[in-house]
């Protein structure tokens, strides 16, 4: 198989358009029946279940994030086209696009459209790696036999079930490694199916830029272009021996992947290490109340996703940023684990005060880390704040009519600072 319509998923096409239904949206490789590393990402996922969710969306301009002091969490297409992007600040991009519909995070949503469509992922292959809520990596090595069809079709099915089932689009990165499947999966957006083959890879990576390396952020890649590496080609000059020396354990692995080398297995078993959520504000603040506004929401972010995984934290982290950059990051462990945003919350809230006064922040993070089950979570309260039951049972029960009516169905008055 060399070729392949993703309507119908008819095989071995030689027309332009596919024989049996029609459509052009057709892909063709040399190699499109022997790869089975993939990488599905969803299309502006939040802003898409908002879409679905509310046909009166569809063709708006849809930002998803907080207010005007806060950043983007992602956008739309027809915003996107306009200029806007995560992580901008907010105010920003209501300067580029004035007439977006700006949407508070309804993550409950977006965990239950994520495990739908996890559960379609883990019946074509039990090797499923998610990256978010709305990314992972697939090995679909082996399970040709089983499915009847190779990975390149079971793929096609994958967007188009998503597409017609739930209402939500995605697409698809397919090549030899994982590295390369995620570099694919961004290269025909949205919707897209991108392809790159072991034959092509050294000519595919020559002149591509290395900000491609996932994980290479803008201070990696001043340190790459201070060194004169800007391409792939670049990378390639260089001696394993070099790299090593001037960039430590980071050196071996650009080796590598100037190369189009990567090993690293698709695990379903890779653990979460922690969970975190920061913002940047659009201008320096020393508000006290103001900042405690924002460990709150930071603190219900972080709570959510911890439920949302089934997971509660030991070690609850603040983060802040300075005015001159410089970074502040304390920790402190708990007696037992928790999920309860009210009590990661106070703790953040305890690190904050350690903190002396009189300096203003761009940045403030929250996390929870040292990660286990979430039936080992607030087993035996705290004796010295007798309240702190009362308060988790209130929150548990604030999720669930949040659950049925909404984010918005119940509001802290500290959210509103």
């Amino acid at each position: 198989m060399t070729s392949l319509c993703r309507e119908c998923q008819q095989q071995n096409i030689e027309k332009p358009r596919c024989p049996r239904c029609g459509s052009p949206r057709l892909i063709r490789h040399a190699e499109l029946d022997t790869l089975s590393i993939a990488h599905m990402d969803c299309d502006a996922f939040f802003a898409s279940v908002e879409k679905r969710d509310n046909p009166e969306l569809a063709h708006k301009p849809v930002i998803i994030g907080g207010g005007r002091r806060g950043v983007v969490s992602t956008a739309c297409y027809v915003a996107r086209i306009k200029g806007v992007r995560s992580a901008m600040p907010m105010f920003k991009a209501l300067e580029l696009c004035p007439d977006a519909v700006v949407i508070k995070p309804r993550f409950d949503a977006y965990v239950e459209a994520s495990r739908a469509i996890r559960v379609m992922m883990d019946e074509m292959t039990p090797d499923v790696e998610p990256l978010s809520l709305d990314e992972a990596f697939m090995d679909l090595g082996g399970t040709a036999r089983l499915h009847g069809a190779p990975p390149a079709v079971m793929l096609a099915r994958l967007v188009k079930r998503m597409e017609d089932e739930l209402g939500l689009t995605g697409s698809i990165g397919l090549s030899h490694n994982k590295f390369l499947a995620k570099i694919a999966s961004d290269l025909d957006k949205p919707r897209g199916f991108a392809v790159i083959g072991k034959a092509e890879t050294l000519e595919f990576l020559a002149d591509k830029p290395v900000r491609m390396i996932w994980g290479v952020g803008a201070a990696g890649q001043a340190a790459l272009e201070a060194a004169g590496i800007r391409t792939f080609t670049d990378l390639a000059r260089w001696e394993q021996t070099d790299l090593v020396a001037r960039f430590g354990s980071m050196g071996l692995r650009l080796w590598h992947l100037a190369r189009g080398e990567d090993r690293r297995p698709v695990s379903s078993r890779t653990p979460v290490k922690g969970i975190s959520n920061e913002t940047t504000f659009s201008e320096d603040t020393a508000d006290p109340d103001l900042l405690e506004g924002h460990v709150w929401r930071m603190a219900e972010k972080v709570a959510g996703r911890a439920k949302a995984k089934g997971v509660a934290g030991r070690v609850v982290q603040l983060k802040l940023k300075k005015s001159d950059h410089s970074l502040i990051t304390r920790r402190h462990a708990l007696r037992d684990p928790s999920q309860i945003a009210d009590r990661i919350f106070r703790e953040a809230m305890e690190l904050f005060r350690a903190v002396p006064r009189g300096d203003s922040y761009r940045l403030l993070g929250v996390g929870l880390s040292d990660l286990v089950p979430e039936g080992n979570a607030d087993l035996t309260g705290d004796l010295l704040d007798p309240g702190a039951a009362q308060r988790a049972a209130a929150e548990r029960a604030t999720d669930a009519i949040r659950a049925k009516f909404g984010e918005d169905a119940i509001l802290k008055g500290r959210a509103l600072r």
